[in-house]
């Protein structure tokens, strides 16, 4: 493609980006398509000759946008967020222009000294110790499977990495019923076995209960188990409950054991000092987790990944086959020994644009307005008498369901809500997702787009009147 021609086109895509994100609510949050009726209406077989990008353009707005769920919708009030924002955007557009490939320091110098400087700002931003270093991993999952390979590896003496699962030991991993799936994952890739996952017994507020977690560890034990590490939740994705940390990293100490804090979604609120208390023992844990690609407008993907004993970290991923090797080794953070994957993207980039534009006191005031406006909608449930909240509302989320006072039959209760939410979601005005609390039939309510605004909460909270009355 000539330099003009990649320049018209270019200002035409910036044209549409722009349009887009101010109409984003003018689309349904989400497609009314079925399994299947995207891929019959694209070929079968690739063009044996080449097309104008102005083909291709008319046919992405054609068959691929009108497929599209729309995440940054005002009504989008489903899973946790992927947020995104303009200068992360434009930072996005430079990473993809230059198309580094982001591997070690020598590849791309500026790349790896940014990421570098990226921990710190984050690592200060949310109150974190100086002890602490870290890494831009793509998600949290990545980053839940990492800790537990750095815990099996420095518990075996680095032995499995070398001779497999030879020594004997039956190692056990620790969380709460409610902690995120992508342990359960971790866990199988690790060797470990998703039997030798342990979800401990959760108190009423849906957070782990220390005490419990204290007795299956000595059961363990006496039984010949060699517990291994701890995984607590800063904000668990079915309700945000908040797991003692100081009670769990105490006992992660007493009884040796690695201990790891998925803070995905609610890492960013600690910003906030005022989220501080809520946090207190967060300085306990080996290795802590939270997305800025959830809630701090940076786009997708991008989970920053703190780590207090860097060496562990290293030692367990750490692989010089000739060609990799550079002069300056011994002197630099070569990412691709921090982690799993050896190609690496430029992920700094976007963060480092995000923090400058909003600054952290501009930060601040989006998520203080974004947890306000959940408080609302918290207080609205509350007031209204044939609806429920399920659970405490510690930051963005809320959890609620529709019970009228005529019907107090719980499986009736969770047919009732499960119905609901079926056709808030197929009216293409709203997007909503559940979970199970107690066995209830939980409706989720979360927004954390950069955008979001108390008028976009109080929209979705007519169409969830308006649908209740029509199933009631």
């Amino acid at each position: 493609m000539e330099s003009e021609e990649f320049i018209r086109y270019a200002g035409m895509f910036a044209q549409w980006m722009a349009d887009y994100l101010s109409n984003t609510g003018s689309f349904p949050v989400k497609a009314d398509l079925s399994p299947g009726d995207v891929k019959k209406k694209l070929p079968i077989n690739a063009p044996e000759t080449a097309e104008t990008i102005d083909a291709i353009f008319s046919d992405f707005q054609n068959l691929i946008l009108p497929g599209m769920t729309h995440w940054q919708h005002p009504q989008f009030f489903a899973y946790f967020p992927a947020s995104n924002s303009e200068p992360s955007i434009l930072a996005e557009m430079l990473t993809a222009t230059m198309g580094a490939q982001c591997m070690v320091w020598y590849t791309s110098p500026a790349a790896e000294e940014l990421e570098e400087r990226m921990i710190e700002w984050l690592r200060d931003m949310i109150g974190l110790p100086k002890s602490y270093t870290g890494v831009i991993q793509d998600t949290a999952s990545t980053a839940t499977l990492v800790s537990i390979l750095t815990a099996r590896e420095k518990h075996s003496n680095w032995s499995i990495n070398n001779d497999g699962f030879s020594n004997g030991k039956k190692y056990r991993v620790y969380s709460s019923a409610f902690a995120h799936s992508s342990i359960d994952k971790a866990v199988r890739i690790a060797g470990i076995g998703i039997n030798n996952l342990v979800k401990v017994k959760s108190g009423p507020d849906f957070a782990l209960d220390p005490d419990e977690l204290e007795k299956v560890i000595l059961t363990d034990i006496s039984n010949g188990f060699h517990p291994l590490c701890i995984i607590a939740t800063f904000g668990t994705t079915g309700s945000t409950a908040i797991d003692p940390l100081e009670k769990i990293g105490n006992l992660a100490i007493k009884y040796n054991c690695w201990f790891h804090v998925d803070a995905a979604y609610a890492g960013t609120a600690l910003i906030l000092p005022e989220v501080h208390p809520l946090a207190a023992g967060l300085e306990l844990a080996d290795t802590i987790v939270f997305n800025p690609h959830k809630w701090m407008f940076t786009n997708f993907d991008c989970s920053v990944y703190l780590v207090k004993d860097k060496e562990a970290l290293t030692k367990t991923f750490d692989i010089m086959p000739d060609y990799l090797k550079t002069p300056h080794d011994k002197l630099v953070n070569n990412y691709r020994d921090w982690g799993i994957q050896l190609g690496r993207r430029f992920r700094a980039l976007k963060l480092w644009f995000v923090i400058r534009y909003y600054g952290i006191e501009g930060l601040q005031t989006i998520i203080r307005s974004h947890i306000a406006n959940a408080k609302w909608f918290e207080n609205t449930i509350q007031a209204d008498p044939d609806f429920e909240l399920l659970a405490s509302v510690n930051f963005g989320l809320v959890c609620f369901r529709y019970h009228p006072d005529s019907i107090n039959d719980e499986s009736e209760l969770n047919l009732l809500n499960e119905k609901l939410l079926l056709k808030l979601n197929e009216s293409g005005k709203i997007l909503l997702t559940q979970t199970k609390l107690d066995g209830k039939y939980t409706i989720r309510m979360v927004a954390g787009q950069l955008k979001s605004s108390l008028t976009d909460w109080k929209q979705g909270w007519q169409s969830i009147k308006e649908f209740s009355e029509t199933i009631g």
